[in-house]
């Protein structure tokens, strides 16, 4: 099985309350799930600042609160495609579509409230998932990744679909 799979399956809460779908692991590390990587990673700082308006010593620590508290990430694809060009990632994506929804069935997240984040990831799935049966929050509103200048709208959109 996929090493990212393995690391976020550890952290697989037992009841899931939301579902963030994200792109894909980063080509240059800094994988969310991988425990012994950096509190200050962009993705992992940013969704524990909204989440929980707080820093954590380590990662670890960090990763097991997010279990705790019901939130879960998976990716649509688990191969990186941040370093191919952006039609080459959507088309990769798309094209493990189905592996995609099974995974998340097989997880038990066919119920679960989903969040897509990313403009590419919520314009490729949206309406794939809907279709499916799959419950997508934010159907009709992106939420941008989280760089430094959309953090705020980040912020903000996330804390609204979890209320």
């Amino acid at each position: 099985m996929n090493e990212f799979i393995n690391l976020r399956n550890q952290y697989k809460p037992s009841d899931t309350k939301f579902c963030f779908i994200f792109e894909s692991p980063p080509a240059h590390g800094g994988y969310f799930y991988d425990p012994v990587g950096k509190v200050t990673e962009l993705l992992f700082r940013s969704l524990m600042k909204t989440l929980f308006d707080t820093n954590f010593e380590t990662k670890e620590r960090g990763l097991r609160h997010f279990q705790k508290e019901g939130y879960y990430l998976v990716n649509p694809i688990y191969i990186p495609v941040n370093k191919v060009s952006d039609k080459t990632a959507d088309e990769m994506i798309l094209e493990n579509y189905n592996n995609f929804t099974d995974d998340l069935i097989e997880q038990g997240l066919q119920n679960t409230p989903l969040i897509l984040v990313k403009s590419n990831t919520w314009k490729l799935l949206k309406d794939k998932l809907k279709e499916d049966g799959f419950q997508v929050l934010n159907f009709d509103e992106m939420i941008p990744f989280p760089m430094h200048y959309h953090f705020e709208s980040f912020k903000e959109k996330v804390k609204r679909y979890i209320k």
